[in-house]
């Protein structure tokens, strides 16, 4: 009799501290046996994530297609892998994957949609516009991942993907930087 009073014990004290635990086992999750679940918050993040890597990848390719500077190349398909990650996120938490349209310049959010239009006319100027619009992307990343995501993800994997890809974004920036800054001087 005491073991079933310190268990129930336990598992109050345990909803007490992480009322999350109430939620488990009550997601959209696609039956991978993690009773884990998502906040809302994290469940937006990722939904937002996912196209805004989108975003990256193909104001990259858009800047390929104009110069055909391998920088974009290389990071545009790093930008692909990072969208696979996050899809990873979406379809093990059962969540709607925003990416109706792959097709580049093709976003559901209407803000990242506005972006894609202002970077790559911005980045048809000059091959060193076309840079500090990576540089402007990466800095967008970082910002949204290191202050707006990071800070309230609570699931490991979310956590650790969000890291991830900022340590991606963090090189993405030192790369376009180093080549901006080879630049001959206007």
């Amino acid at each position: 009799m005491k073991t079933k009073h310190l268990v129930i014990t336990v598992v109050l004290v345990g909803l007490m501290i992480n009322p999350m635990l109430v939620l488990a086992g009550k997601g959209k999750g696609s039956g991978s046996g993690s009773t884990a679940v998502l906040t809302e918050k994290e469940a937006s993040d990722l939904i937002f994530l996912r196209e805004e890597e989108k975003l990256a990848r193909d104001v990259y390719i858009a800047m390929f297609d104009e110069y055909q500077t391998q920088i974009f190349a290389n990071i545009s398909e790093s930008e692909q892998r990072h969208m696979d990650k996050v899809k990873g996120l979406i379809d093990k938490y059962g969540l709607d994957d925003p990416v109706i349209d792959d097709t580049p310049g093709m976003f559901t959010n209407t803000f990242l949609d506005g972006k894609y239009e202002e970077l790559t006319e911005k980045g048809e100027v000059s091959l060193r516009d076309a840079l500090e619009v990576g540089i402007i992307i990466e800095e967008l990343d970082i910002h949204d991942i290191e202050v707006e995501m990071l800070p309230d993800a609570i699931q490991r994997d979310v956590k650790n993907v969000l890291a991830n890809l900022l340590a991606g974004s963090y090189n993405h920036l030192d790369a376009f930087t180093k080549v901006i800054d080879a630049l001959p001087t206007e």
